[in-house]
């Protein structure tokens, strides 16, 4: 399986998948960290991929997406963005609905 379909089937598979460093329990740095703060308060039930143990992942998913920075946030298979995108969300209270909608889908 190619790098692209690796990454393509994490996304597919899941409503929200969020590609960071570290885990959510040890995220590495601190927008991840954030990220999975934000998605935790919506009520996310997220999947993560930890770029750091993924190191094809990490090189080639900024060129999938169009996104150079991670974390990157996918929900229902379309890019939301970082970590200030998912902060955004969080403050509004869109990322709760979006969440919400993710799940029901």
């Amino acid at each position: 399986m190619s790098v692209e379909d690796r990454i393509r089937a994490e996304i597919e598979g899941h409503p929200i998948v969020l590609f960071m460093k570290g885990t959510p329990q040890f995220p590495m740095c601190g927008f991840s960290s954030r990220s999975v703060q934000a998605l935790k308060a919506a009520g996310a039930q997220l999947h993560t991929v930890n770029v750091l143990e993924e190191p094809e992942i990490r090189a080639n998913l900024p060129r999938f997406s169009d996104w150079p920075t991670f974390p990157q946030l996918f929900i229902n298979g379309e890019l939301i963005g970082g970590c200030d995108i998912t902060v955004e969300l969080s403050e509004s209270g869109e990322l709760a609905r979006i969440v919400a909608d993710a799940h029901k889908a």
